[in-house]
């Protein structure tokens, strides 16, 4: 099945795609970029990486650190990154409501009169 793939360039070197949203969605569910990470087979790293530059790239959190007791820390996406999470997967759906019909064209080999 044909699907889209949306990627965002808002800027130089700020870029939004499926990858760091599904990092983001991690993240929220597993409470650490460690286990976001782990979750999504990239070492932590490359996770911490990601999030790095999504907080530098919009100029404010779009995740943050929690100070731990006695099992550690973690981290959580601020409201400001669930509200990105949230309007990038609004785009994507639109879009992909959008383009169905050329999709379903593809699929089937016949070219769409545009």
């Amino acid at each position: 099945m044909a699907r889209l793939s949306i990627r965002i360039d808002l800027g130089p070197g700020n870029r939004l795609g499926p990858g760091k949203v599904r990092l983001l969605e991690m993240v929220a569910a597993h409470g650490s970029i460690s286990a976001a990470g782990r979750a999504l087979g990239m070492s932590y790293r490359r996770a911490w990486t990601l999030v790095e530059a999504l907080n530098t790239g919009f100029g404010q959190p779009v995740v943050e650190a929690q100070i731990g007791g006695r099992s550690g820390g973690g981290a959580r996406l601020t409201e400001f990154g669930a509200g990105l999470v949230r309007r990038y997967r609004a785009i994507e759906r639109a879009a992909e409501e959008a383009a169905s019909p050329f999709l379903t064209d593809l699929e089937g080999g016949a070219p769409r009169a545009e």
